[in-house]
């Protein structure tokens, strides 16, 4: 159990160095540089993303460990199987670098905007951050975090909290001591007219994640699925817009009734848009057969849908066999397959070893992985399994791959 936590907590710590936090670093560094000279509002906002962070885990574990009690076969990063979910995740950091545009404030007080620096606003964002970026992580699953989850999913419920309170405190701790160093003053600029610029520079990393998330959202439904959260995109950037120019208006003293109205009104719709039983924002059917083929190019290894059976039947061929566990939304699994995976020298590899190459793709929730994945003693993605030619027990790769490691790996499969 000890091992475990420790390993929860390292996985924290490298947590914050994965593709998938960047763009919660923007509110990072902009809470870093914007109280530098107010070291007990630094430490208080440094305190409270922790506890941002921390609260987080406990709701999303809490979820998890209760859906599971009820039956339920999930793992980690099972809120982003669900359009709605992913779409509503696509809003919030929309609205996030919105913010960070300068169409709206969040936050602050109207007749305070732009002049907040006692008041509490700054604390509960900085709280909100924490809270924000756990659900931001968790397509990502970091070195040593794959063991430490895997064996909080079979334990009991206090040793479970346990293990993913610790990978909360890993993921905050570098912020929070950042936070708390003496020397951080004499490092960073001091704040200043340029924070606007950089404010606004910061914005584009959200809107690149947005963009992300509504790809994710068109791998998981149909054109219309598409169109629903495009125009959700498009009503919440409005909303925006007429919810600052009400800010405005109060500030010059000017009422603002009809302006609030409106942005109630369009939050109204983008509701109905992601939640009505009318909503397009429902996972596609699935029209491959189960044995099919999903990509086939010259020179390269020809993609086959995993499934129990298929697994089954390639295993009847004594070829390795090479699965990989990926998923749209899991940014590790993309940068893989891309800086690895689909790599000339992977898949030459692949046809030179005569392994049969599998997919099994965890962008919508499928029951079989969950518990394939489950058998092979992990609960998060990636997942990348070698069974060597002629039998023996399937190999598991790291999370982060490397060229010369998977081909080295595929060498010594098919070697024995």
């Amino acid at each position: 159990m000890l091992v475990a936590i420790l390993s929860a907590f390292l996985g924290g710590l490298i947590l914050n160095f994965m593709p998938c936090v960047f763009p919660i670093i923007s509110f990072k560094i902009m809470g870093l540089i914007g109280h530098i000279d107010d070291k007990n509002r630094l430490r208080k906002e440094g305190i409270a993303f922790m506890v941002g962070v921390i609260v987080s885990m406990l709701a999303l574990t809490g979820v998890l460990l209760a859906l599971r009690a009820g039956g339920e076969a999930i793992g980690w990063g099972f809120q982003l199987q669900s359009p709605k979910i992913v779409t509503v995740l696509a809003l919030i950091i929309l609205a996030s670098a919105l913010n960070l545009s300068g169409v709206f404030e969040a936050g602050l007080r109207l007749q305070r905007v732009g002049q907040n620096q006692n008041g509490k606003s700054g604390i509960y964002g900085a709280a909100l951050t924490g809270a924000l970026a756990i659900v931001v992580a968790t397509p990502c699953t970091a070195p040593f975090m794959a063991s430490a989850v895997s064996y909080a999913s079979v334990q009991s419920t206090p040793v479970a909290l346990a293990i993913f309170v610790s990978l909360a405190i890993g993921f905050a701790t570098p912020f929070t001591l950042l936070s708390f160093a003496p020397s951080l003053s004499k490092k960073l600029p001091k704040p200043g007219a340029w924070m606007e610029t950089l404010k606004h520079f910061l914005a584009f990393p959200m809107y690149a994640a947005t963009a992300w998330l509504v790809w994710v959202v068109a791998q998981q439904t149909d054109a219309s699925g598409l169109a629903s959260v495009l125009m959700c995109c498009v009503i919440l950037a409005l909303t925006a817009w007429v919810y600052g120019l009400a800010q405005r208006r109060a500030l010059l003293e000017k009422k603002s009734v009809w302006q609030y109205c409106i942005t109630i009104g369009l939050l109204a719709i983008i509701l109905y848009l992601i939640f009505s039983p009318a909503s397009t924002l429902q996972i596609k059917e699935n029209t491959q057969t189960t044995t099919g083929q999903i990509s086939h190019q010259p020179n390269k290894a020809t993609a086959i849908k995993w499934s129990p059976v298929a697994l089954a039947d390639a295993q009847k061929t004594h070829r390795p066999i090479f699965i990989d566990f990926n998923a749209s939304w899991c940014i590790t699994c993309q940068v893989n397959d891309k800086n690895v995976i689909s790599t000339d020298e992977v898949q030459t590899a692949l046809l030179k070893t005569n392994t049969v190459y599998m997919v099994a793709d965890s962008t919508n929730y499928n029951v079989d992985i969950v518990k394939a994945m489950a058998d092979y003693g992990r609960d998060g993605l990636p997942l990348y399994v070698i069974y060597p030619a002629n039998g023996g027990k399937p190999v598991i790769l790291p999370q982060v791959l490397t060229k010369s490691g998977f081909i080295t790996a595929l060498e010594q499969a098919a070697k024995l």
